[in-house]
């Protein structure tokens, strides 16, 4: 991945309706009418940042369908092209992901003012650690591979039967402090 690349991922990921779109992608591939109508949003704004995310290869087509004499373009989520466009280029510049990072944190602040915390149903997770870098590598390895079963396992929105959740994983090295 360019730093050009880099740049505009972190333009597509660093609005919070993006995010929130990416997310309603996981589970199911929509048009920008049903984005708009599930997020409150009018069906250009939802139609403008469908295009920001897809000009990063950030989601990718699903699919078109004629509705009222007009054609539907499908947009999804694809963890696996995600993976594999990560993987072509490498890691983006250290900014980049620390920016990343901080749209991220922002989105979870939001979800959890929608949060319910059902007694011992929670998991939360924040440690600073050294690790035996074989241990890290593969932590690492087990941590995305969970997290892409998450991604697999989604459903559509307000699907009946399914619970609404929130994950957010960030894990990065760090330097030791001077």
């Amino acid at each position: 991945m360019s730093l050009g690349e880099g740049t505009a991922t972190l333009r597509a990921t660093a609005h919070p309706i993006r995010l929130q779109i990416m997310s309603l992608l996981t589970g199911a591939s929509l048009t920008a009418a049903e984005v708009a109508r599930e997020l409150g949003i009018t069906h250009a704004n939802a139609s403008y940042h469908l295009r920001q995310l897809l000009a990063a290869d950030m989601i990718v087509p699903a699919g078109e369908e004629r509705i009222r004499g007009g054609i539907a373009k499908r947009y999804r989520y694809d963890a696996a092209h995600d993976l594999a466009r990560q993987r072509a280029g490498g890691p983006p510049a250290d900014t980049l992901y620390r920016e990343e990072f901080a749209a991220v944190a922002a989105e979870l602040l939001r979800r959890t003012r929608n949060a319910t915390f059902p007694a011992g149903k929670k998991v939360v997770a924040d440690a600073e650690l050294w690790l035996d870098p074989a241990d890290w590598a593969a932590f690492q390895q087990r941590i995305g591979e969970a997290a892409r079963e998450l991604h697999d396992a989604a459903r559509p929105p307000r699907t009946p039967g399914a619970i609404r959740t929130s994950t957010s994983i960030a894990m990065f090295r760090m330097e030791a402090e001077a």
